[in-house]
């Protein structure tokens, strides 16, 4: 006895969605609209220590981009140097307070030209702020700064005890 063959209704359904389509390329595109997204180049953070210094981030400076700073460590001194191009002597600012060492500086730079046919004007404000705990065995009485050719150079004597303390470990071979 044959079978007899019952209908059943056909139901049109949608085309897959191209979501569901794979596509090789679009993670990649995604990692590199995240990191265009992501990347900000004034927003690198420095190691929080260095010499035995605590290196504080900003608060509220006004440059994009801090001046270079760099920090030394010699056998009777750790010496602080910034380049501080375009800034006036007058507008630099050191100072120690609860054995953290602060400077500051505010450019202000203004420009005027006038012509026949044009005029042109402007000007550029911008102020920074970098301060450092300083390490055990610096005698604040000694700090000097000075200021030349647009360098700041803090000189940052050792106690008598902090240059003693200093010794030599000899490295054997195993």
């Amino acid at each position: 006895m044959a079978e007899s063959a019952t209908k059943m209704p056909v139901t049109k359904s949608a085309p897959p969605s191209k979501s569901t389509e794979p596509r090789p390329l679009e993670g990649l595109r995604r990692d590199i609209d995240r990191l265009f997204e992501d990347f900000n180049p004034f927003d690198w953070h420095l190691p929080s220590r260095v010499l035995g210094f605590d290196l504080r981030r900003r608060a509220q400076a006004e440059w994009p981009v801090l001046p270079a700073m760099d920090l030394v460590e010699k056998n009777d001194v750790y010496e602080i140097t910034a380049e501080l191009p375009g800034i006036d002597e007058k507008n630099v600012e050191v100072r120690l307070s609860n054995h953290t060492l602060t400077i500051k500086g505010e450019k202000q730079e203004e420009k005027e030209e006038k012509q026949k046919d044009y005029f042109l004007s402007e000007r550029r404000y911008g102020s920074f702020q970098r301060s450092f705990q300083l390490p055990d065995g610096v005698d604040t009485d000694g700090i000097d700064a000075s200021f030349a050719n647009g360098v700041l150079s803090v000189t940052l004597p050792k106690t008598a005890e902090a240059k003693q303390s200093a010794k030599n470990i000899p490295v054997k071979s195993a």
